[in-house]
């Protein structure tokens, strides 16, 4: 009775633990009552892609109104994948946040810390399972606000401004996305994504559809982050707490490449843009940002800053596969949100450990940390390795999958810059190494720091784990992403 129920209790049990967790008293408890929803919401979410996996879809009416009038969360192996990634990421940054709140957090402000946390999770997983393009809208306004809230909870100063920055920019890309959705809705009469995918191609030639797919276009490469859309990423992500830099990091972007699949290749279908310039500016944008975004990580000086801008040339990474509409496009777009998911996790995870011991992410402050810290110094390494593409993690599937993309395109230049923007990630990698391990220490401070705590080691090192197994066990990442780019484009091979 409670599988068939599944889809719906993947978004409600957050949303539900969310004003429980507001009214505790702060201490412990909300911690445990959300970490407790969190592996529920994870556990759910691996049966409901084993559910899914043989190819099938699973659709589940609201309140018992049929779609297209009813509101419908219909899922897939695309979405599935999706779903289990911010459910895994969520299990596994709440044991972590335990220390890591307490640490950069007023104690009174715990609760609501939780409450804020678990609406984001909602509105993420609820991006990722519905199947009705306005009740998107509704989840991402849930998420976003949610974000602005626990980034404004940063330690300094900056993480107001960042906030406020994101709102502004969040604000504008889910203004742009609601007009486009309002034009579909004139022009079709009806906003479940399934039935707009049958109505839209008779409509093709109409400008109205033309300014509504460039208005959700926009609307959420702000979302996105996509260059030159990314100007908010960068201090959200170094002034918020290290747990919602953690959590965003590897979810948010990630839930926002999803949709730019299906409104793409389900709602609008490829054939649309092959005859609009959109894909070939698509492949510009993409190429730009992971050269330029590459080019400012390396001259950083706060760790958590260089691997922001890292994430932006990695979501110019993803992009790149949607760009080139093929079967291997999406299959490596699929695999690099995934494994980018695990990496970025481990990376800025490690990076919260060292800020719980010195207090600072930047760069002069960690100067011989890692004879003194070996396990997070090695998450690191591992991390960073797997960010490059090394031959052995998850990095280099992605990669691998993304260069085969682009020379079945012909598309060499597009080859030449995957390559080269690997050897840029070899050098800002190799700026943490040498900072860590290299630099003479501030001896004054250094003999006091010791290695993190095991709560907040654990769960980085199951995700560098997670990027040495998913190097070479592909089924579950290769699998389901070559099923995802067989729904997304039938009849390709």
């Amino acid at each position: 009775m409670i599988e068939s129920h599944l889809s719906l209790l993947i978004v409600v049990l957050p949303l539900l633990t969310a004003p429980f967790v507001a009214v505790l008293p702060n201490g412990r408890l909300p911690w445990f009552i959300s970490m407790l929803a969190s592996w529920s919401v994870f556990l759910m979410a691996a049966i409901q892609l084993l559910n899914v996996s043989n190819g099938s879809v699973i659709s589940y009416e609201l309140g018992g109104w049929a779609p297209p009038w009813g509101i419908e969360y219909r899922i897939d192996s695309v979405n599935a994948l999706v779903t289990l990634i911010v459910a895994a990421i969520a299990a596994v940054t709440l044991p972590y946040a335990l220390k890591s709140v307490a640490d950069e957090i007023p104690s009174h402000q715990h609760s609501l810390f939780y409450a804020a946390f678990m609406l984001c999770l909602t509105g993420l997983l609820g991006i990722a399972q519905t199947g009705d393009i306005f009740n998107l809208f509704v989840f991402l306004e849930i998420s976003s606000l949610s974000s602005y809230a626990l980034i404004s909870l940063g330690r300094n100063r900056q993480a107001l401004t960042a906030s406020y920055q994101y709102l502004i920019m969040g604000t504008i890309g889910a203004t742009f996305f609601l007009i486009g959705v309002g034009l579909l809705y004139a022009m079709t009469g009806t906003l479940n994504m399934a039935d707009l995918a049958q109505r839209l191609p008779e409509l093709y030639n109409h400008r109205t559809i033309h300014t509504a797919f460039a208005f959700i276009m926009v609307g959420f490469a702000l979302k996105l982050a996509l260059f030159p859309l990314h100007l908010w990423l960068p201090n959200a992500y170094t002034y918020a707490p290290s747990v919602v830099t953690i959590f965003l990091a590897a979810t948010a972007t990630k839930v926002a490449v999803y949709v730019m699949l299906r409104v793409i290749f389900s709602v609008f279908g490829f054939s649309f843009i092959e005859n609009t310039p959109a894909n070939e500016l698509f492949l510009l944008l993409c190429v730009m940002g992971i050269v330029m975004m590459s080019f400012y990580a390396i001259y950083q000086k706060d760790c958590k800053r260089l691997l922001a801008y890292s994430s932006v040339a990695q979501i110019g990474y993803m992009m790149l596969g949607i760009s080139f509409g093929t079967a291997l496009g999406i299959t490596a777009t699929m695999v690099h949100l995934f494994n980018h998911a695990l990496m970025k996790g481990a990376l800025f995870m490690a990076i919260g450990a060292i800020i719980y011991r010195v207090g600072s992410s930047r760069l002069e402050h960690m100067q011989g940390l890692g004879k003194h810290m070996p396990w997070t110094f090695m998450a690191i390494v591992i991390g960073g390795l797997s960010l490059i593409g090394v031959p052995g993690t998850a990095g280099f599937i992605s990669k691998w999958y993304l260069v085969q993309a682009a020379i079945e395109q012909q598309h060499w230049l597009v080859v030449a810059v995957i390559l080269f923007g690997s050897l840029l990630a070899v050098i800002y990698v190799w700026k943490l190494v040498e900072v860590m391990y290299f630099k003479p220490a501030n001896e004054a401070a250094i003999p006091s720091v010791k290695e993190a705590p095991a709560l907040l080691l654990i769960p980085t090192w199951i995700l560098v784990i997670a990027n040495i197994y998913f190097g070479f066990a592909t089924e579950v990442t290769v699998g389901t992403a070559e099923q995802a780019a067989k729904l997304l484009l039938p009849g390709a091979h």
